[in-house]
């Protein structure tokens, strides 16, 4: 039993070393080719929205089931997220203050006109790169990069530019670019 035991407990390790590889391997491929690569693709949006939805899913769960947005919370550095009256309210009970004194002490008003997290990185990121308001963080935060279920589509122009900060929706990009070719 000892045995049985010792080997299930060295496969879950080896599965996490190699998810972990995994991970960094995409970073790594983000890193080298975010800059340079256009996307072109996504400035053809009927040629995209004739692709099947479930195409679009299915390459988002793959992505997923390879990267871990711990090994990178690039989002939580480098983008504010667009935070909704309903998300202050649930913070700001979370956090124990009123909604106006969450809004004073953590959001501003952006160039947009949008309401959002007042800083970059998170006040909220954690040096791990956890959230230390997960369980209630803001609904961009929630679905970023906005690429599964019904999202894909409908946010096809914000892709680009959220793949220079994405190392997973780069990748969902790439594969779905080999597919509309």
């Amino acid at each position: 039993m000892q045995k049985v035991t010792w080997n299930i407990f060295i496969i879950v390790c080896l599965k996490l070393i190699l998810d972990s590889i995994l991970s960094k391997s995409l970073i790594d491929k983000w890193q080298s080719q975010s800059l340079k690569k256009s996307f072109g693709f996504l400035d053809k949006p009927s040629k995209i929205k004739s692709k099947d939805h479930n195409t679009a899913q299915q390459i988002h769960e793959e992505v997923f089931s390879e990267f871990d947005c711990l090994d990178c919370a690039n989002c939580c550095k480098s983008i504010p997220p667009i935070v909704s009256k309903r998300d202050v309210k649930r913070i700001s009970k979370h956090l124990q203050m009123s909604p106006s004194e969450f809004e004073d002490r953590y959001t501003k008003t952006d160039s947009d006109g949008d309401r959002v997290l007042n800083a970059s990185p998170c006040r909220f990121l954690e040096s791990d790169n956890k959230c230390s308001i997960y369980e209630v963080r803001p609904a961009a935060c929630r679905q970023y990069p906005h690429s599964g279920d019904h999202l894909f589509f409908e946010n096809l122009s914000h892709h680009k530019r959220n793949a220079k900060y994405c190392p997973a929706l780069f990748e969902i990009l790439k594969r779905m670019e080999e597919i509309v070719r």
